[in-house]
């Protein structure tokens, strides 16, 4: 499994405000829609892309474009809808399915409560969109969802992550193609499971309902 944490101003001042608990549900939506976009710039930089010829205004040259079968983005419900946009913005060609994951607050294990995906992800690169990697629980389930129908490679952007929740995700898939995007690598879990200090619950911040 491959780590890239984000080591960017603009990312961390974004971050910054995002985890102000003053901060409004649509300015943290705003805001986690560009910092997707700029996670995104990294995580795609082993998308698969084919060459392609074209005639620019002085003489023909061959460039890229994005490959086939095209890149499916799942973002996992609900937050993970809040991160939706600005990953098609950088990748507008890309396929969307989704994935319905809950966490049972008790037990903190994931289960999934709705899926619409192609049944056969033979050689395609995914890309899931999970805003808080906590106890790794509800990312590894959906990683796991996406191998099991034939996923080449996956890689996950979220905006903040947990040691705890890195390190069960490296041990859950160990031997397979995962890359981890990360905005920012906090401190660890409390006894709730929530990410210290982190950002609160990033559904409910989303869709303000706090």
């Amino acid at each position: 499994m491959r780590l890239h944490v984000a080591d960017h101003p603009l990312i961390t001042h974004k971050l910054t405000v995002l985890r102000d608990q003053r901060t409004s549900s649509p300015v943290f939506r705003q805001l986690t829609e560009e910092l997707v976009t700029l996670l995104a710039y990294e995580a795609t930089r082993n998308v698969r892309v084919e060459p392609l010829e074209i005639q620019t205004p002085v003489t023909t040259t061959t460039g890229v474009k994005i490959g086939e079968p095209r890149p499916l983005v799942v973002p996992i419900l609900r937050a993970g809808l809040g991160m939706l946009e600005g990953m098609v913005k950088l990748i507008p060609t890309a396929e969307v399915g989704f994935l319905g994951m809950v966490r049972n607050e008790e037990t903190l294990e994931p289960s999934t409560y709705a899926e619409r995906l192609p049944d056969d992800l033979s050689d395609r690169q995914c890309f899931v969109l999970d805003p808080m990697l906590a106890t790794g629980g509800s990312l590894g389930a959906a990683i796991e969802f996406l191998f099991a129908r034939g996923a080449q490679d996956v890689t996950a952007i979220c905006l903040l992550g947990a040691p705890e929740g890195v390190a069960a995700i490296e041990k859950q898939v160990d031997g397979r193609d995962v890359t981890l995007v990360l905005g920012a690598l906090d401190e660890r879990l409390n006894e709730k499971g929530y990410i210290v200090p982190g950002l609160g619950d990033a559904g409910d911040r989303l869709y303000g309902t706090v």
